[in-house]
């Protein structure tokens, strides 16, 4: 599998570290940002082929991220996977809502951060 670029939204640094070398385990390229405002300017900078978003962070939630990133027609089929310690209907039903295309629980397991990365990351390269 090709190695991606990936952003892991998240305000709990070792939600970010966990996932940093869950990732980099996989090859992938990883990005961390803490909270939403930060995950915007590095969406930017870095443009991801997929984005892992926290849903509860200060400032800005990872609804309104997500929100946000989908808006932007330059990231609209980036895939965006929710991040979240509540394992709610309405919350994966709000997830979808906003644009993302997939909901994990934490605490998240190596195999389905790396299953949702070869699920979703190949979205931005068009049928071969």
């Amino acid at each position: 599998m090709a190695s991606k670029r990936v952003l892991v939204i998240d305000d709990s640094n070792t939600i970010r570290r966990s996932a940093e070398i869950f990732l980099k385990q996989g090859g992938h390229e990883v990005m961390l940002a803490e909270d939403g405002f930060d995950a915007l300017a590095k969406v930017n900078d870095s443009q991801p082929d997929l984005i892992f978003c926290d849903i509860l962070m200060p400032r800005l939630d990872g609804y309104q991220t997500c929100a946000i990133i989908k808006r932007n027609e330059k990231f609209a089929s980036t895939p965006v996977v929710m991040l979240s310690s509540k394992d709610g209907v309405f919350d994966k039903a709000r997830g979808r809502m906003v644009g993302s295309q997939e909901y994990l629980t934490k605490p998240f397991t190596k195999n389905q951060l790396l299953q949702a990365v070869q699920q979703f990351g190949t979205a931005n390269e068009g049928a071969l």
